[in-house]
């Protein structure tokens, strides 16, 4: 059982998830804090507040709807999202591309060849 433990505890592909999901988190942590103390004061001096909780749309049988919490949201996932695109995406695509080998062209075969082919084709049916 200690020799499944290991196989299991140290797979290659284990060690990089594990990096890769704690490299997710403090992403999370900088584009949260991006949001939260860049976009969303933004958003106050715009709007007069910052965030938009307060913001209800009615009151039944004593009952808020608070459609101000959904705006807040709305524009936190939206800013992430943009934050995520611009500085998470588009960065790599740029380096993949970079990096990437040059693919080489696929050579079309000669047009005897091809010709060729189509006899040997032709004459085994």
């Amino acid at each position: 059982m200690l020799k499944e433990f290991k196989e299991f505890a140290f797979k290659p592909g284990l060690i990089e998830s594990a990096v890769g999901l704690v490299m997710a988190l403090a992403t999370v942590a900088l584009i949260g804090a991006l949001v939260e103390k860049i976009i969303m004061p933004i958003v106050g001096i715009v709007f007069g507040q910052p965030n938009f909780d307060g913001v209800m749309i009615a009151t039944i049988n004593n009952s808020q709807i608070m459609f101000g919490a959904f705006l807040t949201a709305l524009v936190t996932f939206i800013a992430i999202a943009f934050a995520v695109f611009f500085f998470v995406i588009k960065p790599y695509q740029a380096f993949q591309a970079r990096t990437a080998a040059p693919e080489e062209e696929a050579k079309a075969d000669p047009e005897d060849l091809v010709l060729l082919r189509e006899i040997r084709d032709a004459l085994k049916r």
